[in-house]
């Protein structure tokens, strides 16, 4: 079975997710314009190379990747799992947000909402959306400001939801640590979605996060692997976190993509496997907006890259070691 496909167990689920899952909001039109057609071709030849997991939230495109995954999923006529996020609701209104989602519908709007029944409303307009897939993980949604309300509203009601078996797990998608670490401690998780923090340039997660998912029997969705796109091509004007990479990220960048090329390893592959490295991390979760990047995400992820290789970027200092 190539690597991309094989399959990694929730513990205290039965969920098995492959270890290369599918990021829904470039297909729903992160920055850019995505045609329907273009976005069904990429989850549709997804689900049929063995990716079984595929990530989505209301905010992405407002609305408009659920919708988008539902209608793919039908097409292919397999389960696949779910996951989707509560904190915001779709509602009717105009959409300010535009120049990010630029394929959204321009009379749709995102309203922030963490109360008992905008959660619950949530999770059943996300089941509309998805055509009347069910979903399998629940993530709390950047509640960085709102840890309490995420602890003492949000998660108690997920929490019955997963009893009752309405769903499967229950996570948080956060881009820092600290507010993982917090829920961690006070709540039984299943998954903690980070983005950015575990990856070649930024190891910040395995300070407190990762020891702490080792002893809560949490497991991490790592995501943001490119550090948004600097670790794809490490070049002038390469971006970090969104914002233009500082001068010494991209010559570190640089640097780590020099030593790789001795070996003939892509820095991009090394950048999209290096997370599963880590016994913490479930599967790395990869945005995809078309077929070619899907067909390349593949290819980099099943690409072979020797033990010794990564002892060396270790002894170089560009990642450290990780210690259990």
């Amino acid at each position: 079975m190539p690597r991309h496909s094989e399959l990694v167990n929730i513990a205290g689920t039965e969920l098995n997710l492959s270890k290369l899952s599918f990021g829904t909001a470039p297909i729903a039109g992160l920055y850019r314009d995505v045609p329907e057609a273009q976005s069904n071709e990429a989850l549709v030849e997804a689900m049929k190379a063995g990716i079984n997991y595929f990530d989505a939230a209301p905010l992405y495109g407002v609305g408009l990747a659920e919708k988008r995954l539902g209608k793919a999923i039908k097409e292919v006529g397999h389960s696949v799992n779910i996951s989707t996020k509560v904190g915001r609701l779709v509602r009717p209104g105009e959409n300010l947000d535009l120049e990010k989602w630029p394929t959204a519908n321009p009379n749709l709007m995102i309203e922030f909402d963490h109360s008992p029944d905008g959660i619950l409303r949530s999770i059943e307009e996300s089941i509309e959306r998805l055509g009347g897939e069910s979903i399998q993980i629940v993530y709390i949604h950047d509640c960085d400001d709102w840890v309490d309300d995420a602890l003492n509203i949000v998660y108690p009601v997920l929490d019955k939801l997963r009893s009752e078996g309405v769903i499967k797990a229950i996570g948080v998608g956060l881009n820092f640590p600290k507010a993982a670490c917090e829920v961690i401690k006070e709540v039984d998780l299943n998954l903690v979605l980070i983005a950015g923090r575990y990856t070649l340039l930024d190891q910040s997660a395995q300070d407190e996060l990762l020891p702490l998912i080792l002893k809560r029997n949490v497991q991490m969705v790592a995501a943001g692997v490119y550090n948004s796109g600097i670790l794809a091509n490490p070049v002038e004007g390469a971006f970090y976190d969104y914002d233009p990479a500082p001068n010494e990220l991209l010559l570190r960048a640089q640097k780590i993509q020099t030593y790789l090329q001795r070996f003939g390893i892509p820095l991009k592959a090394a950048a999209i496997q290096f997370p599963l490295r880590h016994p913490g991390v479930a599967t790395v979760l990869s945005g995809i907006a078309s077929r070619k990047e899907l067909e390349e995400n593949i290819k980099l992820f099943d690409f072979d890259i020797p033990e010794e290789v990564w002892r060396g970027l270790e002894v170089e200092g560009f990642i450290n070691p990780i210690k259990l």
